[in-house]
């Protein structure tokens, strides 16, 4: 059934993880094997709980070919979204592309490695869990009843983690936990609804965990941290109500979103800082491998001379970029006008045009477009003026535009990246909830429930926050004509307008951040929008028109090499 590897060692319990700026007790390297009789301890329980946690980085074993377990979920969340191409050229990793265009089949690689990677999470933390419980019964030295509690709620929330990752992409997965055995696990069948269970861990995580990390180690779940994330689960299940007052109380218990950088979010200089609600935390190990860095996230170098010349995949879509242009009075286009005359820097020219091409700068857009996506002639984190087709890999095939957020200035290279030159492995973090996402969250809950002033609020404080990003500048004057302005209360007026706005911002704010397809199906609209981008993002590059959407394609396929081992108890999901 899964592709679970049931002996501990070492490598599990020092070594993968989190890693961040300041966890450096998860920066060891393995030894050798573990025998049962060592694990009766509560030191071993200790590192079991560390190897639990070293899955958030999606990396198993190895740093090569993590990419759709990234927790970042750009293959799933960004790529089948409409907000980015898998980028490269078309033939390396092709069944990427099937993803991006929603034709992906059973056997597809990306779908295994999604499964077996948060399986294995999930493994740890049963392991974790009935460890626990043994040393606390028969060991000699057991834990206090504080700390046996504050393991337990910490692998729980690693538990409902990994497998809401995990149903948000199958749906239809077998739910295992550590009361089972290995013979048991491998007959589960996935014909039970897993949320309830989620539900319970970050319920649990939620009334144990204090507000402050355990063992003051940052980058461990914490009670804002699990309320957060159940909140995200209840609105999910359009349980509105409950989600924001978990909300609310993840807000009162931070500053202004509007006193805090958005920049801050993709600098490792402030990691874990207070908009850091739950990320991956990574890091470069002590001899420089890059194994608890972001591995997963790899690909979206860029190419060519770029200073991160490796790979060049990940490449935004015309229609995202085009999303970020703004009326006169600074406002978006919520209609889809922003389709309509699009700007697509120099894609297509050619000769003396392709050339002496120079950008735009009465371009009026959101100034979180540049901070989101590189385009020729805008200044690029410290690397210089972005020159276009040099720093890219086919952009015939994927557009004219690059990643910004998940790559680093170079200034940050030295003792943040893989030892020997490999730029494109780092320490950065990666936020699967942070403060903004949480503030629309709560929007979106608010316009749900009918409080439509509070909603407003909140969209306005993201945008007000984005207001005070610096601008570019190309030679002293601001790179596109900026504008972001507030939401007057008449685009709040209904709930329908409400929801609009919302979404639309939530669209902007988490760009290229591993959200926008899951949005999009549970709002209902996947179809709708998908197909009207693929028609528009086709009319440019004709590879991506006609993306055909169906119910079925809400989810992904079972892999396949699951189905198989388990025996006839795994079906696969409708309509694959």
């Amino acid at each position: 059934m899964m592709n679970i590897r049931y002996t501990i060692v070492v490598a599990v319990a020092l070594l993968l993880g989190m890693g961040g700026c300041s966890s450096d007790f998860l920066e060891q390297k393995p030894q050798g094997k573990l025998i049962d009789e060592q694990l009766n301890n509560t030191k071993a329980v200790e590192w079991l709980l560390t190897g639990a946690y070293g899955l958030m980085n999606g990396n198993r074993d190895g740093t090569w070919g993590n990419y759709a377990a990234a927790p970042s979920q750009w293959l799933f969340g960004d790529v089948a979204g409409g907000d980015a191409h898998k980028g490269s050229e078309a033939a390396d990793q092709a069944t990427m592309f099937d993803i991006e265009q929603h034709t992906a089949i059973p056997v597809n690689e990306h779908l295994s490695t999604m499964w077996n990677n948060y399986y294995e999470g999930i493994n740890r933390c049963n392991t974790t869990l009935r460890r626990l419980k043994l040393v606390q019964e028969t060991a000699e030295e057991t834990f206090s009843d504080e700390r046996a509690t504050e393991i337990e709620a910490e692998a729980r929330m690693l538990r409902g983690h990994y497998y809401f990752f995990l149903w948000r992409v199958f749906r239809n997965i077998p739910y295992v936990d550590e009361t089972l055995s290995t013979e048991e696990a491998a007959q589960t069948p996935n014909n039970v609804d897993v949320l309830p269970f989620i539900e319970a861990d970050f319920r649990f995580a939620a009334d144990h965990l204090t507000n402050t990390p355990p063992m003051g180690d940052e980058g461990r779940v914490d009670g804002i941290a699990a309320k957060a994330y159940l909140g995200k689960l209840y609105l999910y299940e359009q349980k509105y109500a409950e989600a924001l007052a978990l909300f609310k109380d993840v807000i009162a218990d931070r500053p202004d979103l509007q006193t805090l950088p958005f920049l801050d979010n993709f600098n490792i200089n402030t990691e874990n800082g207070p908009e850091a609600i739950f990320s991956a935390q990574h890091a470069i190990n002590p001899n420089g491998s890059g194994d608890n860095a972001n591995v997963g996230d790899m690909l979206s170098g860029l190419y060519g001379s770029a200073p991160v010349n490796c790979c060049g995949f990940f490449n935004p879509s015309f229609d995202l970029v085009n999303a970020f242009r703004v009326t006169g009075e600074g406002l978006p286009m919520l209609d889809g006008d922003f389709r309509n005359d699009p700007y697509t820097s120099d894609f297509g020219l050619t000769g003396d045009a392709q050339e002496n091409y120079q950008v735009d700068q009465s371009l009026a857009v959101d100034p979180r477009l540049d901070y989101t996506v590189g385009r020729r002639g805008v200044p690029y984190h410290d690397w210089g003026i972005m020159p276009g087709n040099e720093w890219m890999r086919d952009p015939a095939f994927h557009g004219p535009f690059v990643s910004y957020k998940r790559l680093l200035d170079e200034a940050d290279f030295a003792g943040n990246t893989q030892s020997g030159g490999v730029t494109y492995v780092t320490g950065l973090d990666v936020h699967i909830i942070r403060l903004a996402d949480v503030y629309l969250m709560a929007a979106e809950c608010a316009a749900e429930t009918g409080d439509l002033p509070y909603a407003q609020t909140m969209v306005n404080a993201v945008r007000e926050r984005a207001d005070n990003l610096p601008r570019k500048k190309i030679n002293g004057s601001d790179a596109a004509a900026y504008s972001v302005e507030p939401y007057p209360a008449s685009a709040f007026g209904s709930k329908d307008d409400a929801l609009k706005a919302i979404r639309f911002e939530r669209r902007l704010e988490l760009a290229l951040e591993g959200h926008r397809f899951f949005d999009l199906v549970r709002w209902g609209i996947a179809k709708e929008e998908l197909e009207t981008y693929s028609a528009f993002e086709g009319s440019l590059i004709e590879v991506y028109n006609g993306l055909s959407f169906s119910e079925k394609n809400n989810i992904f396929p079972i892999p396949q090499d699951q189905i198989d081992r388990s025996g006839g108890n795994l079906q696969q999901n409708p309509g694959y």
